[in-house]
C-alpha cells in the first residue's frame, strides 16, 4: 500500500513525520503486553503531501500566512479559511483512497470508526497541541470517513490551530497532518488519566477524571466529571459530581447527548477496584514513555481501552537528586529577584560562586533545604531567613513542615551537631560592639573590595587561553571570600536586626507601625541608591542642549555615543554617560547571570530613562531628593525620642531607640554592596571570556561569541584547550532555553514534583484588596503602569511601577515613581530596601500582580499594611 498508510502494528518509533505524535503513540501502545488500544490505522502525512503538492493556490495563501504575526488577527481568519475551503475541495488521491479501501476491508467496512487528527508537531514532549485539531466519533462507511479526512486535514488550519503555531514558534509549511482511523468502542464510561497531578505537578499523585458515556463531553467541558486520587494504589480523595449529560454513539452514526436518569446522576463512575485497575495501567503507560502521560480512556464492559497518550508538557522539571529520599528545593530565583531562566554560563559561575548546596532545574537554581528542615535549629534559622526573603517561601516550607510525614527529623546526636554548625558564622557580642563603635568598618570594607577589584582587572589583562580559566577560578575564590566575609555580612546583619528592633519596639511602645522605613530614607553608602540618583545628574548634564536631547529621541543603535561628538553639548554628554557607565556600566536586569548584555555593552537602554528624568524634574533634583530623604529622616528620628523620653522608663528607651538608630543609618546602606561586587567581578571575567571566544569564532570553531552562553564553564574551558566542539550542543541547548523561558518558577518544589505555594492569611482587609507583603509604609494613589521589560519604560512622574520583579538595574527607574508592587520579593530583597530609602510606599509578592492590575488602572496601595486596591 505504498507509505500511504499503516496499521498499528506497522508503526515504528522513526516515524513520528508520517504518522504525527497521537499515531505513533497509538501505534507504540498497541504493541505494548496488556495495553488495550483499539484496532486501526494511519493514514499518513505522505497522503496529504501527494493531495496538495500541485496546488498552487494552496502554496500562496501558505506563503502570505508565513508572513503574518499573531497580532494579524483579521487577516489570519481570513486566509486559513480559504486554505480550509480549498482543502475540503481537493481530490484525494487515488491510490489513497485504494489504501483506505483495504485497510477498511481488513478491519470491517460495516464498522463505525474514530476519525482523529494526528499532527506532526503534536503530542511531543514540549508542546502538546492538545485539542487544536479535530476528531470525529461514530463515523460509518468508506465515503463518510473519506469526507471526514479532509476534514481534519483542513483542520490543521482553523484559526486556534494557526495562532498556536506562530506562539510556539512552528513553521505553518512544516506542519504535516496524518489521520488516525480507529475502531470504535462503546463504553458505558470514559475520561482522561493524568499520571502526574495536574493541579499541584505531584508525580507520586495520579489523577482520574471519570464521566459516563463518550469522552468527548467532558474534553469539551460540556460535563463535570468524578475526580479520584491515587498515591502509592491507595486512594486518597474521592469528588462524586453530579453528571446530568452524557454523550453517546448513534445507531447510524455520529452521536447525541441524552440526559441521565435523576437516580443515577450522583452515583460513582467506576468502582473502587476499577480505580484501582486504571491507576495500574496508567503507571503502566507512563514506564513505557518514561514521561508523566495524559491519558484518554474508555471502559466497555470491564475491559479499559486506551485511545490516546500524550506526554503532559506543563510540569516543571523536578531538580536532579542522587538518592530515593524525599527533597525539597527552594528556588533561587525568588531570593535573587530574578525569576528568568540562565543560561549554561551564568548558572556555572553562580555555582562556582555559591556554596550552598544547588540543584538545576528547568534553567534555573534551587537550594536543596532538606537537611535544614531536619533540626529545630536549622530550621529556624532558614525559616527567619526566608520571611525576609520573600514570606511566601517561609509559608510553603511551613506547609511541608507541618505535614510531619514528608521530612525524617534528626536524631538527638544529630541535632547537637546541627545546632553546633548552625552557630558557625554567627556575630559574636564583642564584634556587634566592635561595629557599633566604628562607622567607618564600612568605608573599609568598600575600600577593600574596590583594591581587590583593580587588581583583578589589571592582572587579567596578561592572561589568555587554558591559564585564562584556571587564573578565574583562583579569583573565585577571593570573590568568596569578600561575599562570606563574617565581618560584611555582620554589618547589614546589625542594620536589619535594628529595623526589626525598632518596628517591634515603637509598635508595642507607640503603636506605630513600620517606623524603621522612614528611618532607612536617604541613608550613606547604599550604591544602588546612589545610582538612580548618578542619573538624575546626568539628566542636568543633557538638559541645556535641546540638539542632544532630539538627537537621544531618535537613536536606534549602540554606537550613538561615538556620534555624539559632533553636537552642541555632545562631548558633555558623551563625558557624563561615559563617567556613568564606568560606575555601573556593569549592571543590567537580571545581573546574576553573566550571560545577559550588560549597559556597558548596550548604553541604549539608559536613553529612555535618561529622558524621562530631563521630562519629569527640575534641576539638581538628586541632591533635593537625597536631602528631602535625610530631613524625614531625621526629624522622624526627633519625634521618637522626644516622645520616648515622656514614657516610663523614658530616658532608656530613648538610649536604646537611639543605639538601634545609629546602626540603621550607618549600616543598613551596605546591604546593596557585595552584589555590587560580585556583579562587577563578574563583568570582568565576562569580558576576558568574550575575547576568547573571538578568538574561536575567527578560528572557526563556533559561529558568533555568544554562542558560548550555551556551555558551561568547564567545557568553554575544555573547548579553548582542545580547539574542538560538537555543535550540535549549543542547538540543543539553545531550543531547551525556549522550552524554558515558557515555564512558570515554583518558589518551592519537592522531589515528587509537588509544587507547594504559599498564602497570606490576614484579616480585616478590604473585600476586594489584592494581598502582598507590606515592605514600604505609606498610603498612596496613582496610575500602574505595568511594565515587564526595563526598557519599554516610559513613566510620567507619580506613576505606580508594578512589574514581576526588580533588581538594582531597575533602581534608575524608582525616582520618577510614587509606589512599586512586585509579584517577587520580601523586607530585604532590593526593590524594598530602595523603595524605603526614596519613601515609596510598596508591597511585594504579590502573586500575579501583572495580570490582576492592567496598565493605566488607578490604584491604591498600602505600603503598610500589604494590599492593593484597584480604584
Amino acid at each position: 500500500m505504498g507509505s500511504y498508510v499503516f496499521n498499528f502494528q506497522e508503526i515504528d518509533k522513526t516515524q513520528l513525520l508520517l504518522v504525527g505524535g497521537k499515531g505513533l503513540n497509538l501505534g507504540k501502545l498497541s504493541q505494548v503486553h496488556g495495553i488495550q488500544v483499539p484496532e486501526g490505522f494511519c493514514v499518513t502525512t505522505e497522503a496529504y503531501q501527494k493531495a496538495l503538492e500541485q496546488n498552487e493556490a494552496f502554496h500562496a495563501l501558505l506563503d502570505q500566512l508565513t508572513l503574518l504575526k499573531v497580532e494579524d488577527r483579521v487577516q489570519v481568519r481570513e486566509i486559513s479559511r480559504k486554505i480550509r475551503k480549498i482543502i475540503m475541495e481537493v481530490e484525494i488521491p487515488s491510490d489513497v483512497v485504494k489504501a483506505v479501501a483495504h485497510y477498511l476491508s481488513q478491519f470491517g467496512d460495516e464498522h463505525a470508526y474514530a476519525v482523529r487528527s494526528s499532527a506532526t508537531a503534536e503530542d511531543l514532549p514540549h508542546a502538546s497541541f492538545a485539542g487544536q485539531q479535530d476528531t470525529y466519533l461514530n463515523i460509518i462507511g468508506k465515503e463518510a470517513i473519506l469526507q471526514h479526512i479532509s476534514k481534519c486535514w483542513a483542520s490543521l488550519f482553523t484559526d486556534r490551530a494557526v495562532i498556536y503555531r506562530m506562539q510556539n514558534g512552528f513553521d505553518h509549511s512544516q506542519v504535516y497532518l496524518s489521520v488516525v482511523i480507529q475502531r470504535m468502542v462503546f463504553p458505558q464510561a470514559s475520561g482522561i488519566l493524568f499520571t502526574a497531578d495536574p493541579i499541584t505537578s505531584n508525580r507520586k499523585l495520579l489523577s482520574i477524571d471519570a464521566s459516563f458515556g463518550l469522552g468527548e463531553a467532558l474534553v469539551s467541558g460540556l460535563v463535570s466529571a468524578d475526580c479520584y486520587k491515587v498515591q502509592k494504589e491507595e486512594i486518597v480523595d474521592k469528588r462524586i459530581a453530579t453528571k446530568k449529560l452524557a454523550i453517546y454513539g448513534r445507531k447510524k452514526g455520529g452521536t447525541e447527548t441524552k440526559q441521565i436518569d435523576p437516580d443515577q446522576q450522583k452515583t460513582q463512575t467506576l468502582t473502587e477496584q476499577q480505580i484501582l485497575e486504571l491507576a495500574r495501567i496508567g503507571r503502566q503507560i507512563e514506564a513505557y514513555f518514561g514521561y508523566p502521560q495524559d491519558i484518554e480512556w474508555c471502559l466497555v464492559d470491564d475491559t479499559f481501552y486506551i485511545v490516546q497518550s500524550r506526554p503532559i508538557t506543563t510540569l516543571y522539571p523536578i531538580p536532579e537528586a542522587n538518592d530515593e529520599e524525599n527533597h525539597v528545593y527552594v528556588s533561587v530565583g525568588h531570593q535573587q529577584m530574578m525569576t528568568d531562566p540562565m543560561k549554561p554560563l551564568g548558572l556555572s559561575f553562580w555555582l562556582l560562586t555559591t556554596p550552598a548546596p544547588m540543584r538545576k532545574a528547568g534553567g534555573r537554581l534551587f537550594v536543596d533545604v532538606t537537611q535544614n528542615l531536619t533540626s529545630p535549629a536549622s530550621r529556624e534559622i532558614l525559616l527567619n531567613g526566608m520571611e525576609k526573603h520573600d514570606p511566601l517561601l517561609k509559608n510553603a516550607l511551613m506547609t511541608i513542615i507541618e505535614r510531619r510525614d514528608f521530612i525524617k527529623p534528626l536524631s538527638n546526636d544529630e541535632k547537637e551537631q546541627s545546632s553546633s554548625i548552625s552557630k558557625k558564622g554567627m556575630p559574636t557580642a564583642d564584634f556587634q560592639a566592635q561595629i557599633e563603635n566604628n562607622p567607618t568598618i564600612v568605608s573599609d570594607l568598600i575600600k577593600s573590595s574596590e583594591t581587590s577589584i583593580e587588581m583583578l582587572r589589571q592582572n587579567i589583562q596578561m592572561k589568555s587561553g587554558p591559564d585564562l580559566f584556571n587564573f578565574i577560578l583562583e579569583d573565585i575564590q577571593e570573590l568568596k571570600k569578600i561575599l562570606f566575609n563574617p565581618q560584611s555580612s555582620s554589618v547589614f546583619r546589625a542594620a536589619m536586626d535594628a529595623s526589626s528592633w525598632i518596628n517591634e519596639k515603637m509598635n508595642e511602645w507607640l503603636g506605630e507601625k513600620n517606623v524603621a522605613d522612614t528611618l532607612s530614607q536617604s541613608v550613606p553608602n547604599n550604591i544602588t541608591s546612589e545610582m538612580g540618583l548618578a542619573l538624575l545628574d546626568v539628566a542636568d548634564v543633557i538638559r541645556p542642549y535641546p540638539e542632544v536631547i532630539d538627537y537621544l529621541q531618535h537613536v536606534k543603535d549602540d554606537n550613538f555615543l561615538d556620534k555624539l561628538v559632533k553636537i552642541d553639548g555632545g562631548q558633555e554628554t558623551q563625558d557624563a554617560i561615559m563617567a556613568y557607565l564606568n560606575k555601573y556600566g556593569m549592571r543590567c536586569a537580571g545581573e546574576i547571570d553573566i550571560t545577559k548584555t550588560r549597559w556597558s555593552e548596550k548604553p541604549i537602554t539608559l536613553v529612555s530613562m535618561i529622558l524621562n528624568n530631563i521630562k519629569n524634574f527640575e534641576p539638581n533634583a538628586s541632591y533635593r531628593k537625597f536631602e528631602q530623604g535625610r530631613r524625614v529622616a531625621f526629624k522622624k528620628e526627633q519625634e521618637l525620642l522626644d516622645r520616648l523620653k515622656q514614657l516610663p522608663d523614658g530616658e532608656q528607651k530613648a538610649k536604646e531607640t537611639k543605639r538601634m538608630i545609629d546602626l540603621i543609618r550607618n549600616f543598613i546602606g551596605y546591604r546593596e554592596y557585595p552584589k555590587y561586587g560580585m556583579v562587577n567581578r563578574y563583568f570582568v571575567y565576562k569580558q576576558a571570556l568574550l575575547k576568547e571566544a573571538e578568538q574561536l569564532v575567527q578560528e572557526g570553531v563556533i559561529h558568533k561569541k555568544e554562542d558560548i552562553y550555551y556551555l558551561t564553564f568547564e567545557e568553554f574551558h575544555e573547548v579553548v584547550r582542545t580547539n574542538k566542539l560538537d555543535y550540535g550542543i549549543i542547538s540543543k541547548r539553545k531550543d531547551e532555553y525556549k522550552l524554558y523561558e515558557k515555564l512558570t518558577l515554583p518558589r518551592v518544589i519537592t522531589s515528587d514534583g509537588e509544587i507547594i505555594i504559599g498564602e497570606y492569611k490576614r484579616e480585616n482587609l478590604p473585600s476586594e484588596a489584592i494581598v502582598g507583603l507590606p515592605v514600604s509604609s505609606g498610603v498612596i494613589e496613582g496610575k500602574a503602569r505595568v511594565i515587564l521589560n526595563m526598557e519599554d519604560a516610559d513613566l510620567e512622574d507619580g506613576d505606580i511601577l508594578v512589574t514581576t520583579f526588580t533588581d538594582p538595574s531597575w533602581t534608575p527607574l524608582f525616582v520618577s515613581i510614587k509606589g512599586l508592587v512586585t509579584e517577587v520579593g520580601g523586607l530585604m530583597t532590593h526593590g524594598a530596601v530602595i523603595a524605603r530609602e526614596y519613601g515609596l510606599p510598596a508591597v511585594v509578592g504579590v502573586e500575579n500582580a501583572t495580570k490582576l492590575i492592567k496598565d493605566g488602572q488607578r490604584i491604591r496601595i498600602n505600603g503598610t499594611d500589604g494590599y492593593i486596591e484597584i480604584l
